[in-house]
């Protein structure tokens, strides 16, 4: 059993309690969350170990799954309540069908999904070992073809939302483009900096002027240059990150929780619930869209870090993408049990 993304520290029980088993926030109405970003099919492959440059294994089964960090946290939000509108790119192949088809069935609006012609939808082979760590290797395909023009033409659904949701898996112009269109019309802005890139290769002005940025270890590393070797480290690399311009940050940690830092001085580490991890996979786009949902909502902000723990938690517990993302009644019980 491993600990993950959740806490049980005596701290969080000393915190006023709020009801999170609603989307109230505005006259009755569910928080409206855009998500920009990449919408991919998962090939999930199982083995013992993940193999080494110039190994090879025998994979124990495969798995077609929908993924995307996209795509992922949009149907995370779905079914955490949200109204959830999505602007991406799709092959037109059986794949690009079968995706839009399953993002339908999750409630996700693909109105601004459009499919490109002489491209294939972007795929990723997720190899994944016996204790749920995994690496991935994503083709973008027409994830790569995803514009600003695409997201200036959706400025309209972005003035009206309540949160936009990026990360880094489509161009970084078209990124860009859709976080100063949010920030022109006051819109929430969350990143999830994936995949991050070297210390040398800063992230553009629009891109730390986001209010939430939620990096793995990893990212925080590489968009830090330096090495997170315990939650006291990440703060210490979260608080660097808010003097770049981010507003607040949520460094998850794996089994070792997560850490959040704000701009205006709130340190907090969530620890880990117990849970028994089959595949982290799509752990932190969980959090990354519960913890929009939940500011979206103006949860305050312990409870919203709370919230997205437990979110990421139940993904970790189940194998693959938006087939891991838990219900909003799930991430409740979890939090009710504990």
């Amino acid at each position: 059993m491993l600990e993950w993304y959740a806490s049980t520290s005596r701290e969080s029980f000393l915190r006023p309690k709020i009801n999170m088993n609603t989307t109230d926030h505005h006259a009755g109405k569910p928080p409206r969350i855009v998500v920009i970003g990449s919408i991919n099919m998962d090939l999930i492959v199982r083995s013992d170990i993940l193999p080494q440059p110039g190994e090879t294994h025998i994979g124990s089964d495969l798995l077609h799954s929908p993924g995307g960090k996209g795509a992922n946290q949009a149907v995370a939000a779905a079914r955490l309540g949200a109204e959830v509108h999505m602007i991406g790119r799709v092959g037109n192949d059986v794949y690009g069908d079968k995706l839009l088809d399953l993002l339908h069935d999750a409630r996700v609006h693909t109105e601004h999904i459009h499919q490109t012609d002489d491209c294939v939808s972007g795929l990723a082979v997720i190899h994944v070992d016996a204790d749920g760590e995994n690496a991935i290797t994503v083709v973008s395909g027409a994830n790569g073809r995803l514009s600003p023009d695409d997201v200036e033409l959706a400025e309209p659904l972005i003035a009206k939302a309540d949160a936009v949701l990026m990360q880094l898996e489509v161009p970084l112009p078209t990124v860009c483009v859709a976080a100063e269109i949010a920030h022109r019309h006051n819109v929430l802005t969350f990143l999830d900096p994936t995949p991050a890139p070297p210390p040398t290769q800063a992230l553009p002005p629009a891109l730390l002027n986001v209010d939430w940025m939620s990096p793995n270890r990893t990212e925080a590393q590489l968009l830090s240059g330096k090495a997170i070797h315990s939650p006291q480290h990440a703060k210490l690399i979260g608080a660097e990150l808010i003097c770049l311009g981010i507003r607040n940050i949520a460094i998850t940690l794996g089994n070792q929780g997560a850490v959040i830092v704000t701009s205006s001085g709130t340190v907090l580490h969530e620890k880990g619930f117990r849970v028994d991890v089959a595949d982290t996979t799509a752990a932190g786009d969980a959090f990354s869209a519960a913890m929009a949902v939940a500011r979206a909502e103006n949860q305050p902000m312990p409870q919203a870090a709370l919230f997205a723990c437990a979110c990421g938690a139940l993904a970790a517990t189940r194998l693959g993408a938006q087939s891991a993302m838990p219900t909003r009644s799930e991430v409740l019980e979890l939090l009710q049990l504990h």
